[in-house]
């Protein structure tokens, strides 16, 4: 089987807009986090369930030694009490999941066609 040749479009760029990696045009998301089944433009398939939870679990590596690094900081700095590390942290670990979440599973799904892992398009 010949291998379907691969778009030139960046994966910072797919990553960055979240468009679809073959066209360039096509939306990811059709909300916050959920994405299209397909691209409205080229129809490329995006067969979300192969990502899986990969983009999740950079997050909460990358996150984590951000979040734990700034509170150790703080903590040897000021030495605040317990409340103002709750009140610090805990919506910057919801609001930096968030955050990041749509661009990494862009990027996921980026790599999973720069792979030919995605199915190709369909036939209208």
């Amino acid at each position: 089987m010949a291998r379907k040749s691969v778009s030139q479009i960046s994966l910072v760029r797919v990553s960055l807009t979240c468009k679809c990696p073959q066209c360039g045009r096509g939306h990811l998301f059709v909300g916050l986090l959920e994405m299209a089944e397909e691209c409205e433009e080229c129809h490329l398939q995006f067969n979300s369930e192969q990502l899986g939870d990969g983009a999740a679990a950079f997050i909460v590596l990358i996150l984590g030694i951000v979040l734990v690094g700034a509170a150790i900081f703080l903590e040897t700095m000021v030495s605040p009490s317990i409340w103002v590390h709750l009140c610090l942290w805990t919506p910057a670990s919801i609001l930096g999941s968030i955050v990041l979440l749509r661009p990494f599973k862009a990027l996921m799904l980026g790599l999973h066609y720069k792979h030919g892992l995605l199915p190709t398009t369909k036939e209208k």
